[in-house]
């Protein structure tokens, strides 16, 4: 008799019912290793997957409950998501098929996780959720509710997920595999990940607005560069998504609340004149737009926004009239003395913007009184 070198082996004489979990997949080799690679529907991939806590790391709770509000603007609301793959290791499980291209894993074979633990969670708690609000329906004979969730638990089941399936590399191979996922790449930069966010709020209305206002022609943004700025533009994409930030919440970006995905087009339009207005008003008042002006430069600019959201919002909504009294403050400013000594280059980013923000703020409350006349109060 034949020693059984693995479950797939003790298993195949009883194969012959069918009773498989068949995934077609391309054969290949990655980083030495034999791997399946295939796109595989979520009820399938509920199926054949475990957590294998000796390899992963505790789940974290926040992490998860982002993944869910994403998953949910999915099902919810029928927005586009993006869910990078999922990477399993079958351990020597299964069996592949070079003339079908087919892997077949017997119903007690599992694939273990290497990398994609929240993601699948997610999955998995929305999956039940749903199931338990179909029985709670049901309960209750409410059967337009019925069907709307049995559609939404169709569409979950049919997510495509991309996955790739290390054939047969060991648990401590898996835990240097998800070590390197990991801790290794370079995050994607801060205008990239904007840009690949075109969901959220500020994002949508940045992109709008440099695309559509002709006020922003006399302010050149940089929409696409990964980082920063390229030379001849005065905005970074990041940068001016602060200063909507700045102006419509009196936030720096880190703390901003209202950046969410849910919000009408009439909303979105009515911030869009509103910045535009708020951009005109800064081209009135301020020096021609230079990469070099102090009053241009990224600190003075997330302050001024900070500055005029108080004067703009002092009615409890956007009042283009009080913005555009206050901003006849500006050209008196002396933009160089905000700064003392080194102060521009040794404190730290946040105390320069909140440093400049109290300039302005203190030069007004002292001086508007005199500084602005009647002539340019009645204009």
């Amino acid at each position: 008799m034949e020693p059984i070198q693995s479950l797939s082996d003790l298993l195949s004489e009883h194969s012959g019912n069918g009773t498989f979990i068949e995934i077609h997949a391309q054969l290949s080799r990655t980083f030495g290793q034999t791997t399946l690679s295939a796109t595989v529907a979520m009820n399938k991939l509920f199926s054949i997957y475990e957590v294998d806590l000796e390899v992963q790391r505790q789940l974290i709770p926040k992490n998860v409950s982002q993944l869910v509000d994403y998953l949910l603007l999915y099902l919810e609301h029928g927005q586009s998501i993006y869910f990078p793959g999922i990477i399993l290791s079958a351990r020597g499980a299964g069996q592949f098929s070079q003339e079908t291209s087919a892997f077949r894993l017997q119903p007690m074979e599992k694939c273990y996780v290497v990398d994609g633990q929240h993601r699948l969670e997610a999955f998995r708690r929305v999956m039940e959720m749903l199931q338990s609000n179909l029985a709670r329906a049901k309960d209750r004979r409410e059967f337009e509710r019925v069907q709307e969730i049995t559609d939404k638990l169709k569409k979950l089941y049919a997510f495509p997920m991309s996955v790739m399936i290390y054939c047969d590399i060991n648990p401590k191979q898996e835990r240097q595999l998800f070590s390197d996922i990991n801790k290794l790449p370079r995050k994607i930069a801060g205008n990239l990940a904007m840009l690949r966010e075109q969901r959220r709020f500020y994002h949508v209305m940045a992109t709008r607005l440099v695309q559509e206002y002709p006020v922003m022609k006399h302010l050149p943004t940089d929409i696409y560069s990964e980082r920063g700025k390229s030379p001849g533009y005065l905005f970074s994409y990041s940068l001016l998504i602060e200063l909507l930030v700045g102006l419509f919440e009196g936030r720096l970006k880190v703390n901003a609340r209202h950046n969410g995905y849910h919000f009408t087009a009439f909303a979105l339009n009515e911030h869009l004149e509103q910045a535009a207005n708020y951009f005109e008003n800064l081209l009135h008042v301020l020096p021609e737009p230079e990469p070099g002006h102090i009053c241009w430069s990224e600190n003075i600019q997330i302050a001024l926004a900070l500055f005029l959201h108080e004067e703009a919002f002092k009615s409890q909504q956007f009042n283009k009239y009080t913005l555009q009294y206050a901003t006849k403050i500006l050209p008196h400013i002396q933009w160089e003395h905000i700064y003392k000594d080194d102060e521009q280059t040794r404190l730290p980013r946040r105390s320069r913007i909140m440093k400049a923000y109290q300039s302005i703020k203190d030069f007004y409350a002292e001086q508007h009184h005199l500084l602005i006349s009647d002539k340019e109060d009645a204009g």
